[in-house]
């Protein structure tokens, strides 16, 4: 995609989000989110390009006037809408998917005990509420929404709601959970692994006997 035809997809996300837009005007010359978004666009083209201190120069001149920290090395899917976003930190692992809002004070960041992928993954239709932590290299699913203040450290799936501290899911496709269902549900099944340990004795003792088989016949035919 062009950066014309990305700036028109950015504007259009700013007008459908934020009930607050008034014009196009309004968001091209006023919206802090929308610059730096994409002045993040200009900075990974390059970066992507082996160009090593321009990127990092606009990154940095980007936060002077926003308030938003996009590191260059992150990966941001299509019409990425940062609301306010004053206090928004994107580290350098992070990916982040299609029609993502995160609202101010975000960070999406590392744990400070990784190395390589250190910042996590966002799926598409997520929504990360004002002050929430996404640390470490997790991934969130699909069509998550994630509470203001939230700190999440672990993986979320798809369709989930999550709040507090540490982070906890708290609905499932928008219906209510109890605070331990989840992870009840998530269980190991006992009888189930026995049963899995059982099909793979079967399994191996049938190889076996049919090498048996094999060795008989051999031995005959010899």
């Amino acid at each position: 995609m062009g950066l014309f035809a990305d700036l028109k997809e950015q504007i259009k996300a700013a007008k459908e989000r934020d009930p607050a837009a008034v014009s196009t005007a309004e968001i091209l010359f006023t919206y802090s989110g929308f610059h730096a978004v994409m002045n993040h666009r200009v900075a990974h083209w390059l970066l992507e390009r082996k160009i090593k201190f321009l990127p990092r120069l606009i990154s940095q001149v980007s936060k002077f006037f926003t308030g938003i920290e996009i590191h260059p090395g992150a990966k941001i899917g299509r019409k990425l809408f940062i609301d306010h976003g004053m206090g928004v930190v994107i580290g350098e692992t992070t990916e982040i998917g299609d029609n993502v809002t995160i609202y101010q004070g975000v960070t999406l960041g590392g744990t400070g005990k990784e190395r390589g992928k250190r910042h996590p993954t966002i799926g598409d239709n997520v929504i990360i509420s004002a002050g929430a932590k996404v640390l470490g290299s997790i991934t969130i699913g699909n069509n998550v929404i994630i509470g203001a203040g939230a700190v999440v450290i672990n993986p979320v799936p798809d369709d989930c709601t999550v709040v507090g501290i540490p982070g906890r899911i708290v609905k499932i496709r928008g219906e209510k959970i109890l605070s331990d269902q989840f992870h009840r549900m998530n269980l190991p099944d006992p009888v189930n692994e026995i049963l899995n340990g059982f099909k793979h004795k079967i399994s191996d003792m049938e190889k076996e006997i049919n090498l048996l088989k094999k060795d008989i016949i051999k031995a005959k035919e010899e």
